[in-house]
């Protein structure tokens, strides 16, 4: 799904150049749960962006899907990442004016489906995850876990083939990240492929596969968690 064969990015002012990417090799297959680790400005969020289409490399090779991403124009970019990516943030991103159900139900409207497809797909959605009684209530009427949970909704309502999730339990009490990872686990189980970006060592047990960065590169890379763990 995807695969990255000597990518580099570099960001230039007047005075200085920073490479928060060094000639990275790297390859997920669809169905990996990915998590990525790494101190605090080793290179995870840039590497997400461009994992997410939002960014493109300086050097190197991206393909997502077999298709080559560097020389494509951002509005191109945009199409494929929303046909094809879900996106979970920390910080949840829900819009407060908005009903649980009308916060899912976004980027179906931005794609442009007819409001029978629209309403089909939120309750669906919203009945599988647990969370329909809770359609017409806003996010601040909403716990921590629930809002989260809200979030993995909108990102799975345009069925992505690729789940990116950036600290998706940053700011969860210990329970309700538990949840959070738990309803991860269960969608790669039914074939999402998920890359996680985390700071927490006992949340990316719970993948398949860590990869460690320091300094823009991958330090490590260890596979098949699940199955040492049980």
């Amino acid at each position: 799904m995807i695969k990255m064969q000597n990518l580099s990015k570099s960001y230039f002012t007047e005075d200085l150049e920073t490479t928060p990417l060094k000639s990275l090799n790297f390859n997920i297959e669809a169905g990996d749960f990915v998590a990525v680790m790494g101190p605090s400005g080793c290179g995870k969020s840039t590497l997400l962006n461009i994992v997410g289409l939002l960014d493109i490399p300086t050097d190197g090779s991206y393909e997502f899907l077999s298709e080559e991403m560097s020389n494509k124009q951002q509005s191109q970019l945009s199409k494929i990442r929303k046909q094809n990516i879900g996106f979970i943030f920390q910080s949840f991103n829900l819009i407060d004016e908005l009903t649980v159900y009308e916060n899912i139900e976004l980027p179906l409207l931005y794609r442009g489906e007819a409001a029978d497809q629209r309403k089909l797909k939120v309750t669906q959605i919203l009945e599988k995850m647990g969370i329909a009684h809770r359609a017409s209530h806003y996010p601040k009427q909403l716990s921590g876990g629930q809002q989260q949970r809200v979030a993995v909704c909108r990102a799975l309502i345009t069925e992505p083939s690729l789940i990116l999730a950036d600290e998706p339990t940053g700011n969860l009490d210990s329970a309700s990240g538990e949840e959070v990872m738990n309803t991860l686990v269960e969608l790669n189980k039914q074939g999402c492929t998920i890359m996680m970006v985390t700071h927490s060592d006992e949340h990316a047990k719970y993948a398949s596969r860590i990869v460690r960065m320091l300094d823009g590169q991958f330090v490590s890379d260890e596979a098949d968690l699940q199955s040492k763990i049980a």
